[in-house]
């Protein structure tokens, strides 16, 4: 009896042994997890308290940077009523819709604004442009380019003819995550500290961060994604440059069948990335392709909508629009509508 005793505590003294080394490895191990979602949360409260400071000096109008001199207008007078001028100087916009809406054209026409002199809307300097997705749309830069005359009425057409559109728009293509932050790490600075360029366009943020990343992945695509907002509001608060993001949305809205009259805001409507995005941009606009067409002479167009859905210094409005020859249009009632 003593010898069978003597026989079985041990291995019940080992078996709570290995117990207790299996419950001490595994809360180490939650305790590792539990630490880095803790620093990635401090990322998201400092960026975020970075984004609300911005925020807050706009909407006070405290901030040098919404000056009527350093607000990049979109080149129509439309539009630039929703936007009071056009993008803010020194922050981060998203333009948010899904594909055909009209997000590139209004890109491309941004990068061809922010060459004009200030008195005319512009920078007076050039643009980068960062494809992450698709071939950029060379042709059609040239086709907003040669109707450029059409487009800015405003503008003396001398001075159109001078200016020397294509040699100063910087096309940068990225197909990963690491030569994405390469390129904005070491050749955009490299452009901004020597006045090339003063307007970033990245199209679009949501394709890298889908693409290499699976759903399991949701904290190590969190940090990656904190650490290139992070870099897009270093440059743009040091080079007093703004940024503009083209993003994608989730779902498409149900259709609508017949005219109906579109709303100031689009609330089912879901852009990618996330709170995790959302709470890292400053503006956020919206583009929506509507079932109606609109025709100008012998010109039709999709009608469009562009929307603000948050900004600090801007209301929750939209305003109709088309996509022309000679750009993108905001609609004053003169087109006839299908």
């Amino acid at each position: 009896m003593s010898i069978s005793a003597s026989c079985i505590w041990p291995r019940r003294w080992l078996l709570l042994y290995l117990l207790a080394h299996l419950f001490i490895k595994e809360l180490y191990s939650l305790m590792e997890e539990c630490h880095k979602i803790i620093s990635v949360c401090v990322c998201v409260c400092v960026c975020v308290c970075v984004c609300v400071c911005v925020a807050l000096l706009l909407h006070r109008g405290e901030c040098r940077r919404l000056e009527s001199g350093l607000r990049l207008s979109v080149g129509c007078p439309v539009l630039d009523e929703l936007l009071r001028g056009g993008l803010p100087v020194g922050g981060v916009t998203e333009l948010s819709g899904e594909s055909g809406a009209g997000k590139t054209q209004l890109a491309l026409q941004l990068c061809l604004s922010v060459q004009y002199p200030t008195q005319h809307g512009g920078l007076n300097s050039g643009a980068v442009y960062i494809c992450t997705e698709d071939v950029f749309p060379s042709s059609r830069l040239q086709q907003l380019i040669s109707d450029q005359s059409c487009l800015r009425s405003d503008v003396p057409p001398t001075l159109i003819s001078r200016l020397q559109f294509s040699d100063h728009v910087y096309i940068e293509h990225t197909a990963d995550l690491e030569s994405l932050q390469v390129c904005l790490s070491r050749r955009v600075p490299l452009l901004l500290a020597r006045g090339a360029v003063r307007l970033l366009v990245v199209d679009s943020v949501a394709a890298l961060f889908r693409c290499e990343f699976q759903a399991s992945d949701w904290l190590e695509r969190t940090k990656q994604l904190l650490s290139f907002s992070s870099t897009l509001h270093h440059l743009s608060q040091e080079f007093n440059t703004p940024v503009l993001c083209i993003n994608q949305r989730r779902h498409r809205d149900p259709p609508n069948p017949g005219r109906q009259e579109a709303p100031p805001l689009s609330s089912n409507v879901s852009p990618a990335l996330g709170l995790a995005w959302a709470n890292q941009v400053m503006v956020r606009l919206m583009m929506r392709r509507l079932q109606e067409t609109v025709a100008r002479g012998n010109q039709r167009s999709a009608l469009r909508r562009l929307e603000v859905v948050f900004a600090p210094h801007l209301a929750r409005d939209g305003r109709d629009a088309a996509v022309w020859r000679e750009g993108v249009r905001g609609l004053t009632g003169i087109v006839g509508v299908f």
